[in-house]
């Protein structure tokens, strides 16, 4: 006799236990996005309030939204200049990393040459040091040696030197990228330097992007370098230092609400680098090969 078993089918329903599980993760990332973004708010807010409103504590809301703050500390953090200061760095930081980085991880790994486990080696043991104040005395007497002590171009030397992590970003995403692509651009002529400028380049993009992402936003909040080097120069330093001239006005009296508005100022640039590497975090390398 035949037995006939019928197929089950899926049920529409989740059972309970995987429902309370999604409703725990939930509230649990609910409650993350609150801590990180409260004090966005209370910042934001805080712009938009007079001294004494912050002072007197108690509000979230402004009683009568002041505008004008932000106004008022673009003229008196002289932003103009800052931010122009804060771009180069950050910019060229970033331009100068991933060129860098992504040379470093294409010989690495499309080509042998001895000592490459002990270049990678290195690479990895740099991302345990730390490249703050301890190391800050050396990496100013070295640029005392080059002469860029007094200008920020010493800053961008010492941010690129530290692209470990971006080079196993590309390292890693080099890695997924067949090796036909070489092979086929050999075939019909093309060096090393065209197969890294004109085939593997492009297809770095997202990895790029997530790149100067980092590096951008490292290099615009970079406080400590920028005003150990720009302490004799005031006219270089950037955003995060000039900021501090927020801090009191011209009767010593404490100015949070112009602090609050050039801390929201300068968050601008940051959403907007974010916003522009965003459009390639999205990008594909599927179609590459044909055939």
């Amino acid at each position: 006799m035949a037995t006939v078993v019928q197929a089950k089918r899926p049920s529409r329903y989740l059972p309970a236990g995987r429902i309370g599980g999604k409703v725990l993760i939930g509230l649990f990332l609910l409650i993350i996005a609150a801590l990180i973004l409260f004090p966005l708010i209370v910042t934001g807010f805080g712009s938009l309030m007079t001294n004494a409103e912050i002072t007197a504590g108690g509000k979230l809301i402004p009683a009568d939204w002041q505008f004008i703050n932000y106004k008022e500390a673009w003229v008196q953090a002289n932003f103009s200049r800052f931010l122009w200061n804060s771009f180069f760095l950050s910019a060229t930081s970033t331009i100068g990393t991933l060129i860098v980085a992504s040379m470093a991880a294409y010989v690495v790994e499309r080509m042998t040459f001895p000592g490459k486990a002990l270049f990678v080696g290195l690479q990895a043991a740099t991302m345990f040091i730390s490249i703050g104040a301890v190391v800050l005395r050396p990496q100013f007497q070295l640029m005392v040696k080059l002469h860029l002590h007094t200008t920020l171009w010493g800053v961008v030397l010492i941010l690129i030197s530290a692209h470990a992590y971006i080079f196993f970003i590309l390292l890693s995403f080099l890695k997924g990228l067949s090796r036909e692509l070489d092979e086929a651009a050999r075939i019909d002529g093309c060096s090393n330097a065209g197969i890294y400028w004109r085939i593997l380049l492009p297809l770095l993009r997202p990895a790029l992007g997530v790149g100067a992402l980092f590096t951008f936003c490292g290099a615009w909040n970079e406080y400590l370098r920028p005003l150990v080097f720009t302490l004799n120069n005031p006219e270089l330093q950037t955003l995060t230092v000039g900021l501090s001239y927020l801090r009191y006005g011209p009767t010593a009296a404490v100015q949070t609400h112009y602090m609050f508005a050039g801390a929201c100022l300068s968050i601008l640039p940051l959403l907007l680098a974010y916003v522009v590497a965003n459009k390639s975090f999205m990008q594909m390398t599927a179609g590459s090969l044909k055939g």
